[in-house]
């Protein structure tokens, strides 16, 4: 049997319905877009983390699988997402015919993105974090009130673009963001983000790169 690539995940009924009714429950509780964009950025982006960093096409691929379902466990509950996501990927990948070892390590990088507990434990899942934790724009922002924004909301309606940059060479991975002042500032981003970019740190150093933080030019990390 032919290695499982995204292209055939992504048609599987059961994923899509998992995607789709997550993005729906996370809405319902006033979170962020975690739609169908979310997940194939994501998908991309760690793919090309670790396409750029050198690392076998295959491993790519597993993170762009990855990245795809990473949210899925949201169909359940916000809480605690990633591990049930994690289970919920392992018994999908497994009925698709995926061999075990790479079930094991997509499983792990799942079960390890979010920021509570989550920690690099395999390239695939350095890669996830990284691609999740850049995506920050204001098109992921519902609410369209900016009356009602919360932080939340204004951080991420400020930012007009963000881009994850890879440069093997340097063996740095910097994330770029352009942040309108008059809605949000830098010290608001830290303030909600920390964690994340913390996260993103631990993550770049298991691929062994230095993360930066550049926002509107200046180098903040």
């Amino acid at each position: 049997m032919p290695p499982l690539t995204l292209t055939e995940v992504k048609k599987d009924p059961e994923v899509e319905t998992l995607v789709i009714l997550g993005n729906e429950h996370l809405g319902a509780i006033g979170f962020t877009e975690h739609s169908h964009r979310h997940s194939n950025l994501v998908a991309k982006i760690g793919y090309n983390v670790l396409e750029h960093l050198g690392y076998e096409r295959r491993a790519a691929e597993l993170a762009a699988i990855a990245g795809y379902l990473h949210d899925i466990g949201n169909v359940v509950s916000r809480q605690d997402h990633g591990q049930t996501g994690a289970l919920l990927a392992y018994r999908i990948l497994t009925r698709l015919g995926m061999p075990g070892d790479e079930v094991a390590t997509i499983a792990g990088a799942i079960g390890n993105h979010e920021e509570e507990y989550g920690q690099a434990v395999n390239n695939v899942g350095a890669a996830l974090i990284l691609a999740d934790k850049s995506d920050v724009h204001r098109s992921r922002v519902r609410n369209r009130d900016i009356s009602t924004f919360d932080i939340h909301d204004r951080v991420n309606y400020a930012v007009q673009h963000s881009f994850l940059r890879v440069d093997a060479g340097q063996k740095t991975i910097t994330l770029e963001l352009s942040i309108d002042l008059a809605i949000s500032t830098p010290m608001e981003y830290f303030e909600i983000f920390l964690t994340r970019m913390m996260m993103c740190r631990r993550a770049a150093a298991f691929l062994d790169c230095h993360f930066g933080l550049v926002i509107n030019d200046s180098r903040l990390l």
